[in-house]
């Protein structure tokens, strides 16, 4: 006969641990009072909240995608044959084959990581910024069939051709230091093409951010690149000095004999070019002065020796010789006084200190 088990109630604590275990394994049930129709109702609305919340989400999120894009600051994949760049003259006149391959290694290595910038022309892109960079990315696309055929780019709102330009030079003048030669040829084409009144307003608005000594000095290279920049062929090579030596013998009326100097030089080489220019500038430096006329108004200023050690000149210029332990010093100063006016004032000293 099988020996009965003999049966233990549980103690309070157990049947309270199978009350709480029992009650978290199973659902809650609805109220009774609730009738089925409105449960239902109850949790559409939950649902429908939950639905709103994410369409004004998602509304919202459209709406800041818009906005970065009408303001050109989304970056973008672009066809670079949908890219024009012949909608404007580039600033850039010049480009070093060294840097570029060095410039197409990188981006093959490490990808573009700085987009270009254009905008829309039509059913096409013209190019505001990134010439080096579209270039660079069109040879690699010639070494490599089906590849590199995009290119990052910001598409920036449409633009006039004079504040796209001042884009351009801005850029230039941040990333890569533009030429002096290069910075006058610029001005100047785009007070030809129309986009400004004059050279003078070009340089004001292109170089805006820079001193009046810089921007006089870019006006004075304007002149080479009008006067004599469909003979030169090395006019970048130009140095500061060299370049207003030769833009002072222009404003004295030397532009013919520069023009025949070049004409006659030898050229093959940028030291060719200025040794052939050279000796027509020093004859003009020599010869008869004009008085370059600078547009400011004239002063009411005595105009002679006052003393023996101040001078003032009809052109509003007064020359004061001052003298200290170390030496002689003349002081300039007036209306007409600027930085191009003092390096014409140093090469005229150096003239005649060296002469023999």
């Amino acid at each position: 006969m099988a020996k009965r088990r003999k049966l233990q109630a549980p103690s309070a604590e157990d049947l309270s641990a199978l009350d709480a275990e029992f009650r978290s394994e199973t659902r809650k049930r609805p109220n009774p009072a609730t009738a089925p129709i409105s449960q239902i109702a109850a949790e559409a609305a939950q649902a429908s909240h939950v639905d709103d919340a994410q369409t004004r989400l998602d509304r919202l999120d459209a709406e800041r995608l818009r906005a970065a894009q009408e303001q050109g600051l989304l970056i973008t994949e672009i066809p670079t044959a949908d890219i024009r760049t012949d909608q404007m003259i580039r600033d850039r006149t010049v480009l070093d084959a060294d840097e570029l391959t060095e410039l197409q290694m990188s981006i093959r290595s490490n990808g573009l990581r700085l987009p270009i910038e254009v905008y829309q022309d039509g059913e096409s892109y013209a190019l505001l910024s990134g010439y080096r960079r579209l270039l660079a990315v069109r040879h690699l696309a010639e070494l490599n069939p089906g590849d590199f055929t995009t290119i990052k780019a910001l598409i920036r709102p449409a633009t006039d051709i004079s504040g796209a330009i001042a884009a351009m030079v801005e850029e230039n003048e941040i990333r890569a230091n533009l030429s002096h030669y290069e910075r006058g040829r610029i001005a100047a084409i785009a007070a030809q093409q129309g986009a400004f009144g004059s050279t003078e307003e070009a340089v004001n608005v292109l170089f805006s951010t820079a001193s009046k000594s810089k921007r006089s000095k870019v006006r004075s290279f304007a002149e080479i690149f009008e006067m004599l920049g469909d003979l030169m062929e090395y006019p970048e090579s130009l140095t500061e000095r060299s370049g207003l030596r030769l833009a002072g013998a222009l404003r004295q009326g030397g532009q013919q004999k520069l023009r025949e100097a070049l004409a006659a030089g030898q050229g093959g080489s940028a030291e060719l070019e200025w040794m052939a220019l050279e000796p027509a500038i020093t004859v003009i430096e020599e010869g008869p002065q004009r008085i370059a006329k600078r547009g400011r108004p004239k002063t009411s200023s005595p105009v002679g020796w006052q003393g023996n050690d101040t001078l003032h000149l009809a052109s509003g210029v007064t020359l004061r010789k001052e003298a200290d332990g170390s030496g002689y010093l003349i002081r300039l100063s007036g209306q007409g006084v600027d930085s191009e006016m003092v390096d014409a004032a140093m090469q005229e000293l150096e003239r005649l200190f060296s002469a023999k």
